[in-house]
């Protein structure tokens, strides 16, 4: 069965836009439900002949599907396909409701701006937060030692400083910059000044306050292929372009870049530990891209996430270090050294571009609260912070043994794993005939959490794939979620072959 003419006519990707296709096909569908194109009732064609039909893979049919059944618009029943419900949401907007005393019209998303839009439609999940296995980037705060901690809050908040009080520091406090600013030089070899760094209330917040600083809407920017989904959240938030810069085993590939987009106005990378694959930009592309980024006066984000965590060797030095013409922005955050809630992060931003960071910042209310950025001043000063890491950089790499192991045991038969000489999450790679995020959403439902690796990218998807996070998962919890993948992964092959 071929997809009728009616849906072909309401469906028009761009596969150079940047909104994801899965996206773009579930608005098109959408507003052909809303628009009366497709009346209730209507069967679909199977997700295998749509994509067949749109040219676009089987896995981006099946998350614009699964997306409009979620909101009502769609219903799929055993034995009757998909098919357009009776009553869609939006429709409901319609039908005049009975007056009451209180009864007013509230807006809907269709209210939004274009931006807004953009930014409500990029969805990142929100895993549970009693689950450890293995959800990427979680740290093993069980581990974190809160009675120091609590007792460095207790100094800070039982008669606080008036200079804790106040609406001072725009950008942090002075004694937190310069705890920074000493641990950057000394471990990431980042070159700054403490006047440099601007403390913010988490990586988001920073990453969000450099779009909007940097970004006009409608700016190109270079996105790693695979890449973070919250780097991308901003800056689609702030009306950029997205092009998507494939990665290698040697990182960012720069002269795609240049080649495809070559006055884009930003790259954004992970250079020390590829963000979801692991891989390490080599040295070559590192000179290339500042070099880039010069020539073409262009701007560099450099999010360092968890780089502390490299068990082969030193953990590598930042590519900000390397840049003598002041074009990287380099994020960093306690989130993975120290624990999420903390909603602390910094940016290093170039001498120029300081006094104007600052004044932004006050006009959008993400700064940390100052109590917090005291006690982890402290924290940092007094060797709290550098401890914390050592111990953590060897549960880490122990964790890290003991879970690639029992991958290749229990799952080496399907699984292949990608890099294992650093960070907090290991990606894995499946067999072409499995349906990653199928995975992902009947691992949710057994009780662990896992990334399908399809959905970091932004076109298709090489090769399925797993993103395990194993440093918060004792080992305990890391052999139950492992047999929940070893009876997940077969049934899903079995089941895609017999399709």
């Amino acid at each position: 069965m071929s997809t009728p003419a009616v849906i072909l006519g309401t469906v028009s990707l761009d596969r150079e836009g940047a909104l994801p296709l899965h996206r773009q096909l579930f608005d098109a569908l959408r507003q052909a439900i809303l628009a009366g194109r497709l009346r209730p009732g209507t069967r679909l064609p199977s997700t295998r002949v749509m994509a067949s039909d749109l040219g676009v893979a089987r896995n981006t049919v099946m998350a614009a599907f699964e997306q409009l059944v979620a909101e009502g618009y769609l219903q799929a029943r055993v034995g009757s396909g998909t098919t357009v419900t009776s009553i869609a949401p939006d429709m409901l907007l319609n039908i005049a409701a009975a007056p009451t005393d209180n009864a007013t019209v509230g807006p809907t998303e269709l209210s939004l701006s274009a931006r807004g839009r953009v930014l409500a439609g990029t969805v990142r999940s929100i895993p549970d937060p009693k689950r450890r296995a293995f959800q990427p980037g979680l740290p093993a705060f069980d581990e974190f030692p809160f009675s120091t901690w609590a007792r460095l809050l207790i100094r800070h908040s039982r008669k606080p400083s008036p200079e804790l009080l106040g609406y001072g520091h725009n950008g942090g406090l002075p004694a937190l910059r310069s705890a920074i600013s000493d641990y950057l030089g000394a471990a990431r070899g980042v070159n700054c000044s403490p006047d440099q760094v601007i403390v913010v209330g988490g990586a988001q917040a920073g990453l969000d306050l450099v779009a909007r600083m940097l970004l006009d809407p409608g700016d190109t920017v270079w996105m790693e292929e695979p890449g973070y989904p919250g780097a991308r959240g901003a800056l689609l938030g702030a009306g950029a372009r997205l092009h998507p810069v494939p990665v290698d085993d040697d990182g960012l590939d720069v002269g795609a870049g240049e080649r495809a987009a070559p006055r884009a106005r930003l790259a954004y990378v992970t250079p020390s530990y590829q963000f979801p694959l692991g891989t390490t930009m080599s040295l070559e592309r590192r000179l290339r891209l500042l070099e880039w980024a010069q020539r073409a006066n262009s701007w560099v984000i450099e999010d360092d996430y968890d780089s502390e965590y490299r068990y082969r060797g030193r953990p590598l030095s930042a590519l900000q270090g390397l840049d003598t013409a002041e074009r990287v922005i380099y994020v960093g955050t306690f989130s993975k050294t120290m624990f999420p809630a903390l909603r602390l992060a910094y940016l290093v931003v170039p001498r120029g571009l300081v006094p104007v960071f600052r004044r932004a910042l006050r006009h959008t209310g993400q700064d940390a609260p100052l109590t917090i950025q005291a006690a982890a001043a402290d924290f940092i000063a007094e060797g709290h912070y550098a401890s914390h890491l050592r111990r953590m950089r060897a549960l880490y790499a122990d964790r890290l043994q003991r879970f690639s192991k029992l991958l290749v045991e229990q799952l080496g038969h399907v699984l292949e794993l990608g890099s294992v000489d650093a960070g907090m999450q290991l990606v894995t790679y499946l067999p072409h005939s499995i349906d990653d995020r199928e995975i992902a959403r009947r691992a949710e439902e057994a009780g662990i959490n896992v990334a399908a690796l399809s959905t970091f990218y932004l076109r298709e998807c090489p090769q399925p794939g797993l993103l395990l996070g194993y440093a918060a998962a004792p080992e305990a919890e890391m052999r139950e979620g492992v047999e929940v993948l070893r009876h997940l992964i077969p049934v899903a092959e079995a089941r895609r072959a017999a399709v």
